[in-house]
């Protein structure tokens, strides 16, 4: 078994595998390897400095004792996959189920994640999203603290067991992804900075911590490698990465454009799709280059849900604030157009309108994790709307030719509201407490009569049980009729927009003018035209009656020219 570590501000490196010690080689460039016999499969190993110390593997495959542990060797080889003619599925029928696995589930394991799969493919949900996963700190925690990028985390299971739970996903028709956090590392268990502490830039922080220094070809590789390595050996469908534009890269080409031609390359046979997390809102990343190629596939547009938000909740401050003039113009802006705000640029590239770019670019939803975890209460939308604008809202996302994406418990409508939780102590806990009331002023402030105290402390262990889905709340009539809604909206999704993403193009959608409170967008797209009209009002529209083939009402498909209070309809016209 060869070791091999980059440690370039040290004068040596041991590895210590069991009882045996063995002094590694300078390899040069800052790299250490040695090669030790007879070491078993599984066998637990440490980095031993100069001083003694001791400290896990950064590119560890896993950490069974967590983050102060020893690293341990996993066999990749071992794991029967059973599901080899999976390629995956194009990007058009993306429907996205997001999850944090130690929550979705009353055990909070893959293993048990597994048993809910079916239930998913059978509604119609086509995608997986797994929240991080990289071994952070402690037993919970949204994930989005990593310091072992490799190791999948141990409270979760081992590797295999999330092998085993990607397996079983493509066994139902699921394509998995994995949000992936290359922007920065966590507080505690960090060990680079003692190996090499060059990896960040020190005196340019992100909003979360120290900056990753790109401008080294040894971390350049060592976030390519991992990319790789999460999509080659989980055989994931994609990956999700976090916060791009705090990703600064003054090399050419730029690490993002790197990791996209690394998996184009490595995958050519595969359906592989990247999406990032953009909040700067810049259109080099998804426009067509000159080989006709995109580097990502879609971003998560923040603007569609602010604009819908802040029209059916009247919530108008800190993210919100700028949708609190006009929201459902917004709203309609963004199902036409993308994003509402054009934005900065990542890549030395002319920039392009957002409107240029067909619909499949933007991942739409009304809720994911920061929106109801980051509330004071970690509240989800259908607990404080009525139920019929719930209900609209979910058609427009759906009908809608934008890539849609659902949170865990919106299956069932769930009561369970989802909080920032996390592990911590001293400190790096009182630092999370006391920004939490900053981060509920972001998403809606305070309900009235709730002071800033009164948030539910985030390393309490009751927090994280609070946060856990209840799935005998999907046994009920009531959740019943939603789910059977819900699986007659995707079937509909299916039958009439998908065929016609494929080959889409930009400049696609345009706003139909209306009243305030309804929205009526057309997307002109391969075959014909998609024409939404969805009425958020207690009062009924009459309709231009040369829409087209009605294809989903909420009420009455006799009323095709008439638009119910609280309804939409669905129209398809075919080009003659």
């Amino acid at each position: 078994m060869t070791f091999k570590v980059w440690a370039p501000a040290l004068p040596n490196v041991s590895v210590e595998v069991g009882a045996e010690k063995y002094p590694m080689r300078a390899m040069g460039g800052g790299w250490y390897s040695v090669t030790a016999k007879n070491v078993e499969s599984d066998a637990a190993y440490f980095f031993v400095l100069p001083d003694g110390s001791r400290v896990p593997d950064p590119a560890s495959r896993f950490q069974p004792e967590g983050v102060f542990g020893p690293s341990s060797l996993w066999d990749q080889t071992a794991f029967g996959w059973t599901q080899d003619h999976w390629t995956g599925r194009p990007w058009e029928e993306h429907v996205f189920y997001e999850i944090h696995v130690g929550t979705f589930t009353a055990d909070g394991t893959f293993t048990a994640a597994i048993d809910q799969l079916p239930r998913l493919a059978e509604i119609g949900f086509t995608a997986v999203e797994v929240m991080p996963l990289a071994q952070f700190p402690g037993e919970r925690g949204w994930g989005y603290d990593g310091v072992f990028p490799y190791a999948p985390h141990n409270a979760y299971g081992s590797p295999d067991d999330f092998k085993r739970f990607v397996d079983a996903a493509h066994r139902c028709g699921l394509a998995v992804y994995l949000d992936v956090v290359y922007n920065h590392f966590g507080p505690e268990g960090n060990v680079l900075p003692q190996l090499a502490p060059d990896f960040f830039q020190t005196d340019n922080p992100t909003p979360w911590g120290d900056r990753i220094d790109f401008g080294q070809e040894a971390v350049r590789r060592f976030f390519l490698d991992n990319v790789l390595y999460w999509i080659e050996e989980y055989r994931l469908d994609g990956l999700r990465l976090d916060a791009v534009d705090q990703i600064e890269d003054a090399r050419d080409p730029h690490i993002l454009q790197e990791i996209s031609e690394a998996v184009r390359e490595r995958f050519p046979d595969r359906h592989v799709h990247l999406v990032v997390e953009n909040p700067a809102n810049g259109t080099d990343l998804l426009a067509n280059r000159s080989d006709g190629r995109r580097l990502f596939h879609a971003d998560w547009n923040d603007e569609f849900h602010h604009a819908v938000h802040v029209a059916v909740t009247g919530e108008g401050s800190g993210h919100y604030e700028p949708f609190a003039d006009a929201p459902f113009a917004d709203i309609k802006k963004t199902l036409a157009e993308g994003y509402r705000h054009e934005g900065k640029r990542t890549l030395p590239i002319e920039p392009r309108p957002s409107s240029s770019l067909p619909p499949t670019s933007f991942i739409h939803f009304l809720q994911n994790h920061d929106q109801v975890g980051n509330r004071a209460c970690g509240d989800r939308l259908h607990t404080t709307i009525d139920r019929h604008i719930f209900r609209v809202l979910t058609e427009i996302l759906v009908l809608s030719p934008q890539i849609p994406l659902f949170f865990m418990g919106d299956d069932h409508l769930s009561s369970r509201p989802f909080h920032f939780f996390s592990d911590y102590e001293g400190e790096i806990a009182e630092a999370i407490r006391a920004n939490r009331p900053r981060e509920a002023e972001n998403f809606g402030g305070f309900p009235q009569g709730m002071r800033p105290e009164d948030i539910a402390d985030p390393n309490d262990r009751a927090t994280f049980t609070r946060s856990k889905l209840a799935w005998d709340q999907a046994q009920t009539p009531e959740v019943s009729e939603w789910q059977m809604f819900l699986a007659g909206l995707l079937a509909v999704r299916k039958e009439h927009v998908v065929p016609r993403l494929a080959d889409a193009e930009g400049y696609a959608g345009s706003v139909v003018p209306s009243k305030d409170t309804s929205i009526f967008v057309d997307w002109r797209l391969p075959g014909g035209l998609l024409r939404l009209r969805a009425n958020l009002s207690p009062e009924p529209l009459d309709l231009d009656g040369r829409l087209g083939r009605l294809v989903y009402a909420t009420g009455d498909r006799d009323q095709a020219n008439r638009l119910e209070a609280w309804s939409t309809n669905l129209y398809s016209n075919p080009y003659r």
